[in-house]
């Protein structure tokens, strides 16, 4: 369904927990967490809304030659990191895809938290953007279970700007482009800081994350305009809790007794609007 930005509604309370709850899902896969569902419930309900979306990248990456995509929001507590991870997976599951995921989130990182790769000793992407010796193949860590490449962010970093603003950056990425097929870098918040902005140099586009009902107009107004609106992909819209039969039919009646499942997953991604491309539902 598009959606224009007029219906962007004022915050009510966050939809994705600020700390992940962990499960076990095989002896040979990490500890993800529940939210995650593209990863550990591939075959859900929830996971085809990610799909959904996977399809949206899929044909940007075909039609327009898109291998890149920031992920952002436009402040804290929007979801990005969440749906940079479900949509991942969702590219994943095809057998001969080759996705990678970047945290450039070097104030907050959390994708290992998430994925729960636990406290990581290993090199990150601040450590490689410091030391060239350190190339993409020695830093990336593989998720076999899931068929996904990550790149931590590494030790968090009180003031990243010289690092981003750092050529480096782009030599990483370029080694990105040529060892995969999608890369999918989580982003700092657009607006409150700005790093997304450095980033914006090396992205083919930027999805938006928004959470609805929460995140305000004036705020998604502004990280549009300060992001270039030629590599704005669109708004996807996290957490949006209207009643999914109306959407689905009996899909949505069927998944509502869930209960509490149909609430915590139900509404990641409901909703993308695309200014590229005004023809996407």
């Amino acid at each position: 369904m598009i959606a224009p930005l007029d219906r962007i509604e004022s915050p009510s309370r966050l939809a994705v927990a600020r700390h992940p709850r962990l499960i076990h899902d095989g002896p040979e896969r990490p500890r993800v967490s529940e939210q995650l569902v593209s990863l550990i419930a591939p075959d859900s309900f929830a996971a085809d809304q990610y799909r959904a979306l996977r399809h949206t990248v899929d044909r940007l990456r075909k039609e327009s030659g898109f291998q890149v995509f920031g992920v952002t929001s436009p402040g804290p507590g929007d979801g990005k990191t969440v749906t940079t991870l479900n949509l991942a997976g969702a590219l994943a599951q095809s057998e001969d895809a080759r996705v990678l995921v970047i945290d450039a989130d070097l104030r907050r990182p959390s994708v290992s938290k998430y994925l729960g790769l636990g406290p990581l000793r290993s090199p990150g992407l601040a450590d490689a953007i410091q030391n060239p010796e350190y190339d993409l193949a020695r830093i990336v860590r593989r998720l076999d279970g899931f068929n996904l490449s990550v790149l931590p962010a590494g030790a968090p970093q009180i003031s990243p700007y010289e690092l981003l603003n750092s050529p480096r950056l782009e030599s990483l990425l370029k080694e990105a482009r040529r060892d995969y097929d999608c890369v999918l870098i989580d982003t700092p918040p657009s607006v409150p800081m700005p790093d997304c902005r450095l980033i914006e140099r090396w992205v083919d586009g930027f999805l938006i994350v928004v959470a609805a009902h929460k995140t305000p107009r004036k705020l998604l107004v502004e990280a549009l305009n300060l992001l270039d609106p030629a590599k704005v992909l669109g708004v996807v819209f996290n957490g949006d809790d209207r009643p999914m039969s109306s959407y689905y039919g009996y899909y949505g009646d069927y998944y509502s007794a869930s209960g509490t499942d149909a609430n915590r997953h139900g509404g990641w991604w409901r909703r993308f609007w695309s200014r590229r491309h005004p023809s996407v539902k």
